[in-house]
């Protein structure tokens, strides 16, 4: 849900041509657990779709996250 909200401000200020969400920022929300939503995010708002780092890395994370969480319930 932070992943998809933290997209959405950001496209809308980006429009309103204000102060933007650094895109450090935006990677390391993906990372600590919104990537599903950054991803969303990415499509429904066509944010930053044209920068590599975001076609690559966030969906990356959505698989690294996947992995450990099932790793995590195997292991249980």
């Amino acid at each position: 849900m932070l992943g998809f909200s933290s997209m959405g401000i950001d496209k809308k200020k980006a429009k309103a041509r204000e102060w933007r969400i650094r895109e450090r920022t935006l990677f390391l929300i993906a990372f600590i657990g919104g990537s599903l939503g950054s991803l969303l995010g990415m499509k429904v708002f066509h944010h930053k779709t044209k920068h590599k780092n975001f076609q690559i890395l966030i969906p990356l994370f959505l698989i690294l996250q996947i992995t450990l969480g099932i790793i995590y319930i195997v292991k249980m």
